[in-house]
């Protein structure tokens, strides 16, 4: 496994950020869609800080989180798997089946894959297909 730093870094900002969403915010805006389409980027940089994922399939494997935690909503996977009633998880993975959130998800994946995408365009010539120097990535 690899740990790239930077990535490891926006992830965990995002989780703080998350998380002083859903412990501080309570609207109809920032809570529901702004807080939904930074879940998708916390996954997305979570996923590309451990993996090798290309920018294209770190995006679609947050976006199918997403959705999948969606429909996991739907059916009220909380409740068959006795959590139900626990807040954490129920902060964490939602708890109620919303359509809209889709568009989150995907604006998510979107800005997500545009930023990085813009970034490693934005590389020295040469510098996008070799591996990460040690300095900014780690193995593990």
């Amino acid at each position: 496994m690899r740990l790239h730093r930077g990535y490891a870094l926006a992830t965990i900002v995002l989780l703080i950020v998350e998380i002083g969403i859903a412990l501080f915010v309570r609207d109809r805006i920032v809570r529901p869609y702004v807080g939904d389409t930074l879940a998708v980027i916390l996954v997305y940089t979570g996923l590309r800080a451990v993996t090798r994922l290309s920018v294209p399939a770190a995006a679609l494997t947050a976006f199918a989180i997403a959705v999948l935690i969606e429909f996991g909503q739907y059916f009220h996977v909380l409740d068959h798997i006795g959590l139900g009633e626990n807040r954490l998880a129920r902060t964490v993975l939602g708890s109620g089946f919303d359509l809209h959130d889709f568009i989150a998800y995907a604006a998510g994946a979107l800005i997500a894959y545009a930023v990085d995408y813009r970034r490693a365009s934005r590389a020295p010539a040469g510098t996008r297909t070799r591996r990460p120097s040690s300095d900014s990535s780690s193995t593990i």
